[in-house]
């Protein structure tokens, strides 16, 4: 029986330009808000944005040359940069990933580092390793009880605590 074909997510050329053009348009932003600080010397020396002013102008020229190689890479340009089959597993890894650092910083409803963390064990263990529910609770529960007395109570590192935390007093 025929396997489908793999199909390619892109080519060199479009991933090497399109990431010269977000890393341009960081730089261009970078010396934007450089011009807004202030990005000239001044009597007592340099303002607030000189330094960064002239970093981001760097990024800028450096995202026109990676563009016009990207651009000109002739044949080479045209090979694929990633299959879908590869990109699926990067994807496995990275959605859960964004997800985990949303639940962390969201401004409406934080669950912590813990929480996170053990939501974050637990689909790994469940999805990718296949584990029994009683095994996953086990480890992602354990692994942050430790890191939680570990930071918070014995080197007394503050982390973003979520509701279980607020509930036992450490806020």
């Amino acid at each position: 029986m025929d396997q489908p074909q793999d199909r390619a997510v892109g080519s060199l050329r479009v991933w090497d330009a399109s990431v010269a053009v977000a890393f341009f348009l960081f730089g261009a932003l970078v010396v934007w808000d450089s011009k807004r600080l202030g990005a000239e010397w001044a009597s007592d020396g340099p303002q607030a944005g000189y330094f960064p002013f002239y970093i981001g102008l760097l990024i800028c020229i450096s995202s026109v040359a990676n563009i016009i190689t990207a651009l000109g890479s002739g044949t080479k340009g045209s090979k694929p940069f990633v299959m879908w089959s590869q990109m699926k597993m990067v994807l496995v890894v990275m959605v859960p990933s964004v997800i985990y650092v949303a639940l962390i910083a969201n401004p409406v409803f934080s669950f912590g580092i813990y929480e996170a963390s053990v939501i974050f064990i637990a689909i790994f263990m469940r999805y990718l390793g296949k584990y029994s529910w009683p095994k996953i609770a086990g480890v992602s529960v354990g692994v942050m009880t430790v890191f939680f007395l570990m930071f918070e109570v014995w080197f007394k590192v503050p982390l973003p605590k979520g509701p279980i935390e607020n509930l036992l007093g450490f806020s």
